[in-house]
Parts: structure tokens; C-alpha cells; sequence
């Protein structure tokens, strides 16, 4: 049995050309940029900066978010030398078949499964929570019973339906009113950072970095972080407070990777990937920052109102107007996140059917549209069934442990392509390799111990679910494994 034959790159690219699996070349660097910002600007800007803050960090959440944004840096640079080396659908899983073999591909492949359908449902649920909000705002009151909190969340089921659809239609219309939406999100963004200034009181800031506390209930195993149950010392603020804070709002970073998953609709893959990818991840960082730097200082960390920290924090200013404003760039803000979510969610699956690891009859392109439209509707059916019938309540989590093994994965995979195949044309290079790579591997596993028991254990659930699938279907059906593809060559 060998679990760790690999699928060549040759043979990757040259899967793209097949009439029935082609996937239209139409995005430019700046529909990359904008898809990036669209996914990654969303929940976490909106919720939780002030969440975290508030229970977790105090002030130093802005540590916590550049400790965070180094992590996902280091990655995403290993990202952008592997997309603009393979241009092929399926991110990290296209990726790590090359080089790590198949076991470990399918295992990347359905952590960005997790990731992407559990994120999608959970910032699909959090949408209908600010559209109920924004509507009660403007003075329309949402149907009891079929809302945000009930046993059929209407709002997000319609919200999945209407962008699946879109998703649908075409990659590149689905784009463009990508575009439109994340330019009404980073015009709110800049809002509250410019609007929210003039309200700063730096007495907030004091202490910048609260003193360490122990937290209260620090038995209830699951909830504890790993490392912290391993050495013993829950607890909030301080160095390890921020640590722990940097692996939850790691959650709000989520999407650049996403990028990468388009490879294949990429005009330029070389060129415009790199700029997609490490462009969108430095807008956003800097906006992150300037937010949690106005939130605490508009509102004492303590007092931060967890649930709808942005508004709140204007409506305790007395500027209730704002916190309208505010409520509706969350929804356009959160809209993008859901559809950009579900598109990587089509695009790795299409990858994984295409190999024949899932079946291969999803993976057919429909000519008019240039897009797989069986996987589109079973993606959209399962994320909108989970976002309006499942109580996710805290499963954010669930979506940083499948991320960050994925993202160490693939750095472990940088330095190993480089020794295997030193032939092969690299537009864009991760530099002090393979250091680099590895401290982003290092630093990926440093923030998944420091998410708690209970994640791991869910975790290890999904993984064993996957691990069925696999030797049930995916290893006897393998086009790799069947000889299709150049069956066991090593690259």
C-alpha cells in the first residue's frame, strides 16, 4: 500500500487542459487583491476584535493580531511560490500532492473542507444576526421564529441560495459584485477608524498589556488551551493571555488562502497570484490593527460589549447613527466572506474530483457557465442546510485547527518541491528558505496547541470521518493509484 505516491506536476497542469475540466482564465492581480480582502475582511473585524479584547487580551489585542498576521505572513509567502509554480486548482491539496504525497494531500484537502463549509455556515449565521439588527435599525421588525437563534435561521438559508446561485452563473460576475461589496466594507472600515479617533481616550490603554489572571473554572478541561492544560497555567491577559488571543483571532486572517484555490481562473497565475495572495494580506493586517487600537481606546477593554463591539462603541458615544452605518457594512462586509468561502469550498472539491479521490462525475465543467455546477449546488445545498439548522455557537475554532494544519503543511512542503524538482521555473520565491518555511510550520503548530481541548478533540473526529472516506473510496478509486495518472512516478 503506498499511501504516499505523488501526483506530478506535469500531470497536474496538464488536467487542466482536459475540454470537460476547464475552468475559464479571467481574473486579473486586482480581482484576486479584491477576492482576498472580500474573504478576509469580515467576522473578524466586526466581532471579534472587541470579543477578544474584552476576555482575552485587553489592549494588547493588537499584539495579538500582528502575532497572528506573522503567521499567516510566513504562509502565505509559501502560498504564493507554490501557486505561481502549480496554477492549479485546489490550493494547498494541489500542492502538497506533488511533494507530500497522497495521504497527506487528502488530509489538506479536507481540512480546507472544514474550513471553508464550517466558516462559510458560521459568518453565513452571524450575517443573519446583523441583517435582523440592521433592520430593526431602520424600523422593520424580522418574523419570530424563523430567524437568527431559532431552530430554522431563514435569513442565512436565503443569503447561502442567492450566492450559490451567483456562483453558479460565473466566477467572474460573482466577482464583480464581490467588488462592489468590499469597496462599501473598507469605505465602513475607514470610517470607524477615522470616526472613531475623536472618541479615543488613552486612559483605556493603561495598562496596554493587563496583568495576567488566572481564569476562573481553569479545571474545566475542555475549555482549557492544550498548552496551557500541558504547563498547567490557565489564564487571560498578559503574554500568555495574548497568545492565546493571536490563535482566536487567526479566525479573522482566514481567506488569503482561499486566493490560491483560484489559481486555474488566474490570467497570469504567475505574477498575479504572488500579488493577490501577500497584497490582500497586508491591507487587511494594517486595518485590523487601527481597528482594535480604536476600539479599546473608545471603550475600556472591561467594558467592551462583547457581542456588537463596532456599534456599541458609537452607540456609548452617543452616535446611534453611526452604529446603523455600521450594521450595514457588516452585512455587505459579511456577504463577500460567505461567497468567497463557498467558491474556495467548490474549488477544492472540483480538485479532489477531478483526482478522483471524491467522484469524479461532480468535477464536470458546464460549458455555458465554465463552472462545475453539481459540486456548486452540493456545496451550496450543505452549507446553507448547516448555516440555518445547526446552533454552531463557538466552532470559529474548529475552523483555525483545519487552517493551520493546512498552512504547516504546505510550508513543509516549500523546502522539500525546491530539493525535488530544482528544475522547475519559480516566478516568485519564498526568501531565507528553508528557514523561513520552517518557522512558519513551527509557529502554525505553536498557535494550533494553544487552541483548547475540546477543538482538538472535534478535530481528531473530523480527521478520523476523513480518514474513512479515504481508504473506503479515495485510495482504491485514485486516478494516481489507478494508473491513470502516471501511476506511483515520484516527482
Amino acid at each position: 500500500m503506498d499511501l504516499f505516491r505523488t501526483k506530478s506536476i506535469e500531470q497536474s497542469l496538464s488536467d487542466t487542459e482536459e475540454p470537460e475540466f476547464k475552468l475559464k482564465r479571467t481574473l486579473t492581480a486586482l480581482d484576486l487583491t479584491v477576492f482576498g480582502v472580500g474573504v478576509i475582511i469580515g467576522a473578524g473585524i466586526f466581532t471579534l476584535t472587541g470579543a477578544v479584547a474584552q476576555a482575552n487580551a485587553g489592549p494588547g489585542v493588537v499584539f495579538s493580531f500582528v502575532l497572528a498576521a506573522v503567521c499567516c505572513g510566513l504562509a502565505a509567502l509559501c502560498y504564493a511560490e507554490f501557486a505561481s509554480t502549480v496554477p492549479v486548482s485546489g490550493s494547498a491539496y494541489t500542492f502538497s500532492y506533488a511533494t507530500l504525497g497522497e495521504l497527506i494531500a487528502w488530509i489538506i484537502g479536507w481540512d480546507l473542507l472544514l474550513e471553508m463549509m464550517l466558516g462559510a455556515s458560521v459568518v453565513a449565521q452571524g450575517w443573519a444576526s446583523y441583517f435582523e439588527t440592521f433592520l430593526d435599525q431602520i424600523g422593520i421588525t424580522w418574523p419570530s421564529g424563523i430567524g437568527y437563534g431559532d431552530t430554522f435561521n431563514l435569513p442565512a438559508f436565503l443569503l447561502v441560495v442567492i450566492l450559490t446561485a451567483l456562483v453558479a452563473y460565473g466566477i467572474k460576475e460573482s466577482l464583480r459584485v464581490n467588488l462592489v461589496l468590499v469597496g462599501l466594507k473598507v469605505f465602513i472600515v475607514l470610517f470607524v477608524i477615522i470616526a472613531g479617533i475623536q472618541f479615543i481616550d488613552t486612559d483605556n490603554y493603561k495598562p496596554f498589556v493587563p496583568p495576567a489572571e488566572s481564569v476562573e473554572g481553569g479545571g474545566e478541561t475542555l475549555h482549557t488551551p492544550l498548552l496551557q492544560l500541558i504547563t498547567g497555567s490557565p489564564q487571560a491577559y498578559g503574554v500568555m493571555g495574548i497568545i492565546f488571543a493571536a490563535s482566536l483571532v487567526f479566525f479573522a486572517y482566514i481567506g488569503f488562502d482561499v486566493v490560491a484555490t483560484t489559481a486555474e481562473e488566474a490570467a497570469n497565475p504567475q505574477k498575479d497570484l504572488p500579488r493577490g495572495i501577500i497584497g490582500s494580506l497586508v491591507i487587511c493586517t494594517i486595518l485590523y490593527v487601527a481597528v482594535a487600537l480604536v476600539i479599546t481606546g473608545m471603550v475600556k477593554y472591561s467594558e467592551i460589549d462583547p457581542a456588537a463591539a463596532l456599534a456599541n462603541a458609537f452607540v456609548a458615544q452617543g452616535r446611534d447613527g453611526y452604529a446603523t452605518l455600521i450594521s450595514a457594512g457588516a452585512v455587505a462586509g459579511l456577504t463577500t466572506v460567505v461567497m468567497t468561502l463557498i467558491i474556495g469550498a467548490i474549488r477544492v472539491t472540483f480538485a479532489m474530483c477531478r483526482d478522483n479521490l471524491l467522484p469524479r462525475s461532480f468535477a464536470h465543467v458546464t460549458p455555458s457557465t465554465g463552472t462545475p455546477l453539481r459540486i456548486t449546488i452540493a456545496i451550496g445545498v450543505l452549507v446553507a442546510l448547516v448555516a440555518s439548522l445547526t446552533p454552531i455557537g463557538k466552532l470559529e475554532e474548529m475552523v483555525n485547527i483545519g487552517t493551520l494544519t493546512a498552512f504547516a503543511l504546505v510550508s513543509l512542503a516549500v523546502p522539500i518541491l525546491r530539493k525535488r524538482r530544482p528544475d522547475l521555473k519559480r516566478s516568485f520565491q519564498v526568501p531565507f528558505s528553508p528557514v523561513l518555511p520552517w518557522l512558519s510550520a513551527a509557529i502554525c503548530v505553536f498557535l494550533m496547541l494553544n487552541l483548547t481541548v475540546e477543538t482538538w478533540l472535534r478535530f481528531l473526529v473530523w480527521m478520523a470521518l476523513g480518514f474513512a472516506i479515504y481508504f473506503f473510496y479515495g485510495y482504491k478509486n485514485s486516478r494516481v493509484g489507478r494508473g491513470v495518472a502516471e501511476a506511483g512516478q515520484r516527482v
